[in-house]
């Protein structure tokens, strides 16, 4: 079962504004189809709103500042509507599909029918999940982690649409265990970013908030498909164009964010059709090429300044950091001949970028996944630090570096604990503020805990959210990992891939959603987020649960927390009666959440302390560190291509939504790859073909995909992309950094022939 019956694939390229008219139709069909007729138009009315709103459950991206009334986008009502859907999925469905059937399911057909609405446990003998009470389910759970040898052997997974109440609860419950096995999505995603802006600056996250959007001179944007990923970005860069600003968008693939734009709530412009550009100048390096590119920009810029001593901020540099020199020399000593090959760009494209950063008084540089999911991902980011550095675009207004996070609350889930490496310090204040003992060695990220699940060290996986089957890398091996288990636990909100692909006992623990009222002994709870520029607000949500069997997943957190631990002293049910509780205990546990409950409760919240913001670097010097880490070589090997995965328009991670991609241009369509059109010319590939698609791991091991659909794209010779989740498969489980651990799920190398 798919998506509903469409016609053969299409290809066109996609000329039009992004946002705008587009936008507003494919909202309205979403709409019609999913019967949202009137909790459709309330959810937009409240989404993003600061007096009593709930959070959009989709991207990180900040509310905005002005108490915008329409702060949304196509893609968050979409995942709203997704979710508020009147389907369900309940006993009876389960009675008539055993799991092998649904198993041969599309992952679009499984989510398609609808909300969870009761625990359900397998049942090995019929091959079917029957129902299951709450009370039961939860002394299923207990008694497996109490019956474990040793605390390790359990992993907890986290997905980045857990709020940040129920996250410290799950961390706390992990530690209290005894184990700092908490993979994340983290872990796939931004683990580049945080590991080396901790390296650089001592935080590991982005400086600026949206004010400084509003009033920088410049915006680099790496790596990033603002119109899909991040759609709310849109009327930031339609802003600052605007004013003035100048946007380079720097990516392999021109994406439609980098062009234009009609944002959908600028009545006028939607009235009159007229669009506003979102960019200056685009820049196409190779996959992988963004380190050559900003290394070429700081040379430079360190070039100029020998003739003009303002192209850098020689009193910023002395006063606050440490390594320029080295850093200096370094870049002399990269020939422009390197800078051009591993970049793919040519010396006037780098300088056209070179001079946009010179000229700006301030400058903000924006990066995504683009950036990070290669092997030297944290040199980039470190090298965007870098260049930050050399004209003092730190802790001022305007200025600095800024992540772009994907799912809503991923950022607060690391922030509240979610940490495999938790410092001594958070572990200190942890024991102090809850009286445990956590423990103290490194837990398992997302790939070491799949390759400890596959040795068969861990035995019970529990993930909150997500659909960790199909978003962990090498789809076969993390099948087969999980198969092993002894009990797998998914707590969610709808079917999908990982409660099909589960261990020899598994149970389904249904969820409330973002947008529904969580009803608790103390009244109608809220729970607060986290989003990519650390403003942490309340959600509450609007309306009636799609069951009454659905419990809230700091209720469900602490269910499993009290049957694993029997003798703990910690106040489980006296928590979930009341939020406010939590939060104090948080407010006394974590650096930047004092007297959280007054503060959260501020129109737009508060905005967690960057000592970095302010020039204080907790980095081992003192001050901000200048890297000096090699260019990469990145060039593929003849015959070869990179090929990086990426999302559709119409999908939100791992949820599809339809096999169409509308400003791509592809319709009924994802089996696909897109190529240049010189490298399809030299493999005799035609617009169609099919094709195989085989992946090369360090390992010398191969993947094949086949007959894929070729499409010629404006993207550099020698690179290649197409959709994840169904291209994880080429990432082999060992193809990961060796500088964060993430899987290299933008950089693969692979052969691609007519089929």
């Amino acid at each position: 079962m798919g998506p509903d019956p469409v016609g053969p694939p299409q290809f066109a390229p996609y000329h039009h504004p992004a946002a705008g008219w587009g936008a507003a139709k494919s909202v309205t069909r979403f709409l019609v189809k999913e019967g949202a007729y009137v909790d459709g138009p309330r959810a937009i009315m409240r989404m993003n709103h600061e007096n009593g709103g709930f959070d959009c459950p989709g991207c990180a991206w900040p509310d905005d500042t002005k108490g915008l009334h329409l702060d949304i986008c196509e893609n968050g009502i979409k995942h709203v509507t997704w979710e508020m859907t009147r389907k369900r999925v309940g006993r009876e469905f389960f009675a008539a599909h055993s799991v092998t059937e649904l198993s041969g399911w599309s992952d679009f057909a499984l989510e398609d029918q609808g909300r969870l609405t009761e625990p359900m446990v397998y049942d090995a003998g019929s091959d079917h999940y029957v129902p299951i009470s709450w009370k039961d389910a939860f002394e299923l759970v207990g008694r497996t982690l109490r019956e474990l040898d040793d605390p390790n052997r359990a992993a907890f997974y986290t997905s980045g649409r857990l709020g940040n109440e129920a996250t410290f609860l799950y961390q706390l419950m992990a530690r209290e265990l005894g184990t700092n096995n908490l993979p994340d999505c983290s872990n796939m995603c931004h683990e580049a970013s945080g590991r080396a802006l901790q390296a650089s600056l001592g935080t590991g996250k982005g400086t600026v908030d949206l004010k400084d959007w509003e009033v920088t001179d410049a915006l680099f944007i790496m790596g990033v498909n603002a119109a899909s990923n991040a759609p709310r970005m849109l009327t930031a860069l339609a802003d600052a164009h605007r004013r003035g600003a100048q946007i380079v968008h720097i990516n392999p693939l021109i994406e439609a964010a980098a062009t234009r734009t009609i944002v959908p709530h600028d009545f006028v412009d939607m009235a009159l059709f007229k669009s506003t550009k979102t960019s200056t100048l685009n820049l196409q390096p190779r996959i992988g090429g963004d380190m050559a590119l900003v290394r070429g920009m700081a040379k430079a810029i360190l070039e100029q300044a020998t003739a003009d001593p303002q192209a850098l901020d020689r009193q910023f540099i002395e006063r606050h950091t440490t390594g320029f020199e080295a850093y200096r020399a370094l870049c002399g000593a990269t020939p422009w001949e390197e800078i051009e090959r591993q970049s793919g760009l040519g010396r006037a494209e780098v300088l056209k970028a070179a001079r946009v950063y010179r000229d700006a008084d301030r400058s903000i540089v924006s990066w995504c996944l683009g950036v990070t999911q290669h092997e030297h991902g944290v040199d980039t980011v470190r090298e965007i630090v870098n260049l930050l550095l050399l004209r003092g675009n730190l802790g001022r207004e305007g200025a600095g570096p800024s992540p772009v996070r994907g799912h809503s609350n991923v950022q607060g889930n690391r922030t509240c604990g979610i940490d495999h490496r938790p410092s001594p310090e958070f572990l200190d204040r942890l024991a102090e503020a809850c009286g445990i003992d956590p423990p103290r060695a490194h837990g398992l990220d997302t790939v070491s805990a799949v390759e400890a699940m596959r040795r068969g060290e861990v035995t019970v996986f529990v993930a909150m959210g997500g659909n960790f089957a199909l978003a962990a890398p090498d789809t076969p091996y993390t099948y087969e990992a999980l198969r092993g288990c002894e009990l797998t636990v998914q707590v969610s909100t709808k079917l999908n891939r990982s409660h099909l692909v589960h261990g020899r006992r598994a149970l389904i623990l249904p969820c409330l959603g973002r947008t529904e009222k969580d009803h608790q002994r103390g009244g109608v709870q809220s729970t607060s987020v986290e989003d990519s520029m650390s403003m942490v607000h309340l959600s509450v949500g609007m309306k009636r649960p799609a069951s009454p069997h659905l419990l809230s997943e700091p209720a469900i957190v602490a269910g499993m927390a009290r049957a694993a631990l029997p003798d703990s002293g910690t106040p489980w049910e006296w928590y979930i009666e009341d939020y406010d509780r939590i939060r104090d205990t948080m407010s006394r546990a974590l650096d930047g959440f004092e007297d959280f409950n007054r503060r959260v409760r501020l129109p737009l919240g508060f905005r967690i302390k960057q000592p970095a913001r302010e020039l204080v670097f907790l980095t081992p010097s003192g001050r901000a560190e200048f890297s000096t880490a090699p260019l990469p070589d990145v060039v593929p090997a003849p015959g070869t291509l990179a090929l990086g995965t990426m999302r559709s328009h119409d999908q939100w991670n791992t949820t599809i939504y339809s096999d169409n991609d509308r400003y791509r241009g592809v319709r009924n369509l994802r089996t696909l790859v897109f190529l240049n059109t010189d490298d399809m010319r030299e493999r005799g590939i035609a617009e169609l073909d099919p094709v195989d698609i085989t992946s090369t791991a360090k390992d010398g091991s191969t993947r094949t995909l086949n007959g894929y659909l070729a499409i010629p794209y404006d993207i550099p010779r020698g690179c290649a992309a197409g959709y994840m989740p169904e291209m994880n498969v080429l990432c082999a489980i060992g193809d990961y950094s060796t500088q964060s651990d993430q899987p290299i799920m933008k950089h693969l190398k692979v052969t691609v022939t007519k089929a």
